[in-house]
């Protein structure tokens, strides 16, 4: 409850006394909350900075931990994979051996007789151009390729030909056509004609002998590629005597495994251990001075919080001293000071007659 006021002049005083007071702590209290917020971010950018210390280290030894290994076992399988060509490269020429020799009694008796054909030939003085696979796909085709070198040729001497002749004439017309099929008819059918009579009427016997021979080479040729495709099929590398390769690629293989095996412990031992000593490490080098931020931090946060408890009392005083006698309105210094005066002068007998002769001037 309030006390009756006897001394205007001191009430006016203290209560300019109580403001400037509140004012200063206020503006104390200012520079201590701008100097926490300052070391709070200090303090966290300290702490940013030694986490940022500790992930980019302990980043950069476990690359240097990888890339170590990665080029160990880099190395391993450059030399696995040598390893394993020289094995299929012996291996082929192991095959090729194979296959030359499992094959050798049919070369050797296709070169037979084909030096038995190129002698009746010449013993017979059949032309050379009979003793060709053209010939015998035109006059004596056997099989399904030489039926095919045939059909192509005569596409090509009865169809392509005529028809490529026609339309490289200008101004074509029917009778041109016709023209030149005659032409070519009486040109390669003459022409086969000459060439039947001329050989196979003459040297049918040879030519015919000649045509067995041809068939037991491609039988030959036959038994052979399905030797070759067999010998290629085969599973069973016993033969080509691939051990001492097998031995060196085993050999490569577990040492791979073992570097392998040995990056991954020196992972979990960098992940289990040595990245928490590092972490130590960087974060006890650092340490002196996050104290001291933390210190200062909590020092400063405390003197502002105890300053902010006192400016709410000294409002609250304020308020429930002078605050109903004078209103917000007047709870300046400067104007108190003016109220004083007024006082002090005469003016005014009391704060009523000061607050409203203040008003009017």
């Amino acid at each position: 409850m309030g006390q009756a006021i006897t001394d205007y002049v001191k009430f006016l005083a203290d209560a300019r006394d109580a403001i400037d007071c509140l004012n200063c702590d206020q503006n104390t209290f200012d520079q201590l909350a701008a100097e926490e917020k300052k070391l709070e971010r200090e303090l966290e950018a300290a702490k940013k900075a030694v986490a940022d210390n500790i992930a980019q280290t302990t980043k950069k030894r476990m690359d240097e931990i990888s890339s170590d290994y990665d080029s160990e076992i880099g190395k391993g399988q450059d030399r696995l994979k040598k390893a394993r060509a020289k094995r299929e490269k012996e291996k082929s020429r192991g095959m090729k051996e194979r296959i030359a020799d499992e094959t050798s009694e049919l070369r050797d008796h296709n070169r037979e007789l084909r030096l038995q054909m190129r002698t009746l030939f010449q013993k017979e003085r059949v032309p050379a151009f009979c003793n060709t696979g053209f010939y015998y796909a035109l006059f004596y085709p056997r099989g399904f390729k030489e039926f095919l070198i045939f059909f192509i040729s005569i596409l090509i001497c009865f169809l392509a030909i005529p028809c490529g002749i026609y339309f490289l004439i200008p101004k074509r017309q029917m009778w041109y056509l016709v023209a030149v099929y005659f032409i070519d008819v009486v040109i390669f059918g003459g022409l086969y004609v000459a060439v039947s009579n001329r050989t196979k009427m003459r040297y049918h016997e040879a030519l015919k002998r000649g045509r067995q021979i041809r068939n037991t080479i491609r039988g030959n040729d036959k038994k052979i590629r399905v030797i070759t495709h067999t010998i290629q099929k085969d599973g069973n590398e016993d033969v080509y005597d691939l051990e001492k390769y097998d031995d060196e690629i085993a050999v490569i293989q577990l040492e791979l495994e073992e570097i392998t095996e040995r990056k991954k412990d020196a992972i979990n031992t960098f992940e289990t251990v040595t990245k928490t000593i590092i972490a130590d490490e960087i974060t006890g080098n650092n340490q002196a001075k996050l104290d001291d931020l933390e210190a200062r931090h909590r020092e400063a946060l405390q003197s502002a919080r105890e300053l902010e408890a006192k400016i709410k009392e000294q409002r609250i005083h304020i308020t429930d001293t002078y605050g109903p006698y004078l209103g917000r309105e007047f709870l300046q210094p400067e104007k108190l000071s003016e109220l004083s005066k007024l006082i002090q002068s005469g003016q005014a007998s009391n704060l009523s007659e000061a607050i409203e002769l203040y008003k009017k001037i």
